[in-house]
């Protein structure tokens, strides 16, 4: 294959994992809004559909936490894992909706890594443990970029990292913001 069409090919492919679960969940939101727009209650409430769609939301992720219906969200989860293409995107967008706002948070432990030459990177371990790749003295470590929500995944030797003491959210918005954001150390 031209070396044009295969980073084009890698390109596409990677534009596809950002505007497809974007786009669906932009067309979802704007999907129910316009037909909840659509019922005719006789009057004109401004907002109504975005506090509907927000509550309703807000319902299934309560109903999806009670005992009779999570076997069912469990079952449409595991459906979803199985389906080609369907299992990539979803898995992905669920893992990294589960990094910032599940119970098991994995954006809460930044640190600074020392990428030799005086040059340091802000970065968040995600995986303390690499024994399956037979790498027992090194971490993962995601560091987001500037201004886009992608970033890389660095295995670092735990040597070279550094704890910091500031508040995940804010250390993330500096860096995402490319260092224009101010935060504040966290107050131990």
């Amino acid at each position: 294959m031209h070396p044009i069409i295969k980073h084009f090919v890698k390109y596409f492919l990677n534009g596809l994992l950002f505007v497809v679960p974007a786009g669906i969940t932009v067309y979802v939101l704007w999907s129910s809004i316009n037909w909840l727009d659509s019922f005719p209650i006789g009057i004109k409430i401004p907002g109504l559909s975005l506090l509907v769609v927000l509550v309703g939301t807000t319902l299934i992720g309560y109903l999806g936490s009670g005992w009779l219906t999570k076997p069912l969200l469990g079952l449409i989860d595991t459906i979803l894992q199985k389906i080609p293409l369907v299992s990539l995107i979803y898995g992905s967008v669920k893992d990294l909706t589960a990094a910032f706002f599940g119970e098991d948070k994995k954006f809460d432990k930044p640190v600074l890594v020392n990428m030799g030459n005086n040059h340091k990177v802000i970065g968040f371990i995600t995986q303390n443990d690499l024994k399956i790749l037979d790498l027992e003295d090194h971490i993962a470590v995601y560091m987001p970029q500037a201004y886009t929500f992608s970033g890389i995944l660095l295995i670092v030797h735990k040597d070279s990292i550094t704890p910091i003491t500031a508040n995940s959210t804010d250390l993330m918005k500096f860096i995402v913001s490319g260092g224009v954001a101010d935060f504040e150390k966290s107050k131990d």
